[in-house]
């Protein structure tokens, strides 16, 4: 008899295959992994004398191309002609026009009242009609002067001739024995005699004559002279009206209506509105690095308009040079251009002066790391290591340096300040 029992019932059950096995490969996987990430950063770290966040410092690439070296200024807008009025001699003065008023060129602007000049120029014509009167009475003085030398000299001829006369009758006479030796000597004598009056007469003539013409020319030297100090007058009484130099318009008057002025004292200004120039101040570091006729830019309203640099002052005052800066027909490229509309006086515009323009140089961003390292050294990135190197830099722009050595096109080069490195050869950037 079979009995049975309960192997029917069980199930075959695989042995269960131990996992520290996999935990051990799976490990040594994250392990290896973990060490290749590691070893170059430990090896990175341990050969790196500072480290610094990356998102502290500032990288540019170093490029190759056109370096334009400029600076960049405030300019205030002026007037190219803004003459000023003086007073030419005290008085009172009268105004014709009002500040703003828009003037033509030679148009009264104010009159001044000065009784003192306008009696010193009546007194100064008396002096000349008077002069005037004496030299046309030493004029006829001469004449009727002459006229008597003239009559003595006729005279002269007269009693010379007649002598003649009787020195040929006394010749014959005497040649047959008609007259005595005396009365022959005497002829001869007369005749000498009448000589000598019209020699005399004619001498005296001559030099009155010259005597005469020296006291005419002396007092037409006093006349002219006078003549000139009544015009000199004459020209300041008419300058006491005082007119406008040019076309624009009133500036600010100095004085009040119907006040008393002194002589070069001043009275009003007038503003050319045609013609504007740009005031500028340049900083004292520049001014040996500028000369007149260098080429700028004037922005206004979005546009850059072309000018030139037309003066700098020869003195240094609270470290910066004072400049005018003229607006350009035409610019370099021969581009003509209009000087630009809506110009108020005294209106603040950026001006870029182009000093220096060098062509296919090598250069990277400016920034403080020039001022830091005193342009000699700079950091360049090399992954996430930044190497202390050696430079050279050339030119500086507002916004580029050049690099002369020590750097090639397409290095990265740490351009923010360099005084959290302390120094340091090499620099970890990290993430």
């Amino acid at each position: 008899m079979h009995i049975a029992d309960t192997s029917g019932q069980d199930t075959l059950i695989a042995p269960k295959k131990s996992r520290k096995t996999l935990y051990i490969i799976v490990a040594l996987v994250l392990l290896i992994i973990t060490a290749l990430y590691l070893i170059p950063v430990l090896t990175q770290w341990g050969n790196s004398q500072a480290s610094v966040s990356a998102e502290r410092v500032r990288i540019s690439t170093v490029k190759q191309g056109d370096l334009v070296r400029d600076l960049s200024v405030q300019g205030r807008v002026v007037a190219a002609v803004s003459p000023k009025l003086y007073s030419p001699a005290q008085g009172t003065i009268t105004f014709e026009v009002d500040a703003g008023d828009e003037v033509s060129q030679g148009q009264a602007l104010a009159t001044i009242d000065s009784p003192a000049l306008a009696s010193e120029l009546e007194q100064e014509q008396a002096v000349l009609d008077e002069l005037t009167t004496a030299l046309d009475r030493q004029k006829i003085q001469a004449k009727k002067q002459m006229l008597e030398d003239q009559k003595a000299i006729d005279l002269a001829q007269v009693s010379l001739t007649a002598a003649d006369r009787e020195k040929r009758r006394a010749d014959k006479a005497f040649g047959t024995n008609a007259i005595s030796t005396i009365d022959y000597e005497k002829a001869q004598d007369d005749l000498h005699n009448a000589k000598l009056v019209h020699q005399h007469a004619v001498d005296d003539a001559k030099l009155n004559a010259e005597s005469l013409q020296f006291e005419i020319q002396s007092r037409s030297h006093q006349l002219n002279r006078q003549r000139l100090k009544v015009a000199d007058l004459s020209r300041k009484v008419d300058e006491l009206t005082l007119r406008s130099p040019v076309n624009g318009i009133v500036g600010n008057l100095a004085v009040a209506q119907k006040n008393q002025v002194t002589q070069h004292q001043a009275i009003l200004s007038v503003v050319d509105l045609s013609e504007f120039e740009l005031e500028i101040d340049i900083p004292e570091s520049y001014a040996d690095d500028l000369a007149i006729g260098m080429a700028t830019e004037v922005e206004f309203n979005g546009r850059n308009y072309p000018a030139q640099l037309v003066t700098i002052s020869p003195e240094i005052q609270d470290n910066k040079v004072n400049g005018r800066v003229r607006f350009s027909a035409q610019s370099a490229d021969g581009e003509t251009y209009t000087a630009p509309q809506g110009l108020r006086q005294n209106q603040r515009l950026t001006t870029r002066i182009l000093m220096e323009t060098k062509d296919n140089v090598l250069y990277v961003a400016r920034g403080q790391f020039l001022q830091s390292g005193g342009g000699k050294v700079a950091y360049r990135v090399d992954g996430d290591v930044a190497h202390l190197v050696p430079i050279i830099t050339g030119s500086r722009s507002l916004s580029k340096v050049e690099i002369v050595e020590g750097l090639e096109k397409g290095d990265k080069v740490i351009v923010s300040g360099l005084e959290q490195f302390n120094g340091a050869e090499t620099v970890l950037l990290t993430q």
